[in-house]
């Protein structure tokens, strides 16, 4: 059953429940399992296949056969709606396009700023208890409007070998180069390293399990990452009028993800609090995954009872959730008011789940409330910035003597000499 709190008595700690520990032993089987793919390459990899997936994988890499095979095969309706996705993806996304600039005075300076897209990306796809095809596009469609040269999908495979057709059909669509069949934290081994089926990334992106997280922050340095991603949030922000039944599905819609995920209403309405917990209840029953919901209910859901609603966005600023959804009848009256969330769901008929599909708007998001300073995925991620500067003899004339200034200040001879020698008889 979830935990109804009224604030006038809540603890600063029964609003903020994120107190999730790395289990035990993570860090050391990570350790482990980063040194042998290093070590061992592909070998290491069909290993972990046959451990982990008990799959027997001879070839590591998915040829071009499978995928068309898989897409000659997949349901019209689901390209169909990949397709759209993509294109709701590809039209926010493009718009986040950074751009360079040069400044020329005409003074004998030139400054400026240039933009290249990051070479080489891998995805990281996660597996096991469900299938991703949304996260590929997510992951995938940025990185190409960026103009990434080359982008690496790892994903698990099953016991018979073999990567789901929806995966495949969407990595097609997202325009992926490469597919690898391997997952977890070894397969951010790979990519970091390279083998001889793994080309070595740049860059590595997308959601995984506590070791993919684990590889992910402790391969960071020799390859770039994204996030640190934690277990899926949500914080619905509702008043009276919300349907319970619109409400208790919307929190359902990410406690099912995992038994760590966290759902928290917040609600000026202690008539509503009461109607969305018997709701979860009630439709807790008719879940698939209700075990997995039902944990996450149980032990990381709340209901949090305010005084009014300005006090809600208050205690959202300071959970800072992955998701966050304004149910009300005029949700614009209260974006400004919003510090910290990863995506923002406006309005009654807005779902979470639109914008894990098919909204546009990214669903890798940041969680555990680094939601304070950090951002979604976007085509930011795949691009990097240079700068650069030029000078005339004449305009390094004009400041030689403040960079010996500035140099001998700070004790280094060497740097002002290497503008005055420029100058010297």
């Amino acid at each position: 059953m979830i935990k109804i709190i009224k604030i006038e008595n809540a603890e600063k700690s029964d609003i903020l429940t994120r107190d999730i520990k790395l289990e035990s032993g993570v860090e050391a089987i990570v350790s482990d399992i980063i040194a042998n793919v290093r070590e061992n390459g592909d070998a290491a990899l069909r290993e972990y296949s046959l451990k982990f997936d008990k799959a027997d994988i001879k070839n590591l890499r998915v040829t071009s056969e499978e995928i068309e095979e898989a897409y000659a095969n997949e349901d019209p309706a689901l390209i169909e709606t990949l397709e759209l996705a993509k294109k709701n993806i590809w039209n926010f996304h493009e718009k986040q396009m950074p751009k360079g600039f040069e400044i020329n005075d005409g003074n004998g300076t030139v400054s400026g700023q240039k933009i290249t897209p990051i070479e080489k990306v891998g995805i990281y796809v996660p597996g096991g208890t469900a299938s991703y095809p949304s996260t590929v596009l997510m992951n995938a469609v940025p990185a190409k409007i960026a103009g990434v040269s080359e982008i690496i999908m790892v994903t698990p495979p099953d016991k018979n070998g073999n990567i789901p057709s929806a995966i495949l059909c969407a990595a097609k669509i997202a325009g992926v180069d490469t597919i690898i069949k391997t997952g977890g934290a070894q397969a951010v081994a790979a990519l970091a390293y390279g083998t001889e089926s793994v080309p070595k990334a740049d860059k590595i992106v997308g959601p995984g399990n506590v070791f993919v997280a684990t590889a992910k922050r402790m391969l960071y340095g020799l390859v770039d990452i994204d996030m640190i991603a934690g277990p899926s949030e949500i914080l619905v922000l509702a008043d009276g009028t919300c349907n319970p039944k619109f409400v208790a599905a919307d929190l359902l819609s990410q406690a099912e993800h995992d038994k760590l995920a966290s759902a928290v209403l917040v609600t000026d309405s202690e008539d509503l609090a009461y109607a969305v917990s018997d709701e979860i209840e009630a439709q807790l029953k008719t879940l698939p995954r209700e075990e997995i919901a039902r944990t996450s209910i149980d032990t990381n859901g709340k209901i949090i009872i305010a005084k009014d609603l300005d006090q809600g966005i208050e205690i959202a600023n300071e959970i800072a959730p992955e998701h966050l959804e304004v149910c009300v009848d005029e949700p614009f009256r209260y974006l400004d008011k919003i510090k910290n969330a990863g995506s923002i769901f406006l309005g009654k008929n807005t779902p979470e789940s639109l914008g894990d599909y098919l909204a546009g708007t990214n669903h890798t998001l940041p969680t555990s409330g680094t939601a304070r300073f950090s951002s979604p995925l976007s085509v930011d991620d795949y691009v990097k910035k240079s700068q650069y500067i030029y000078y005339t003899e004449d305009a390094l004339g004009k400041v030689k003597d403040n960079i010996v200034l500035f140099a001998n200040r700070e004790g280094l001879q060497a740097h002002g000499r290497s503008a005055a020698i420029r100058f010297e008889k």
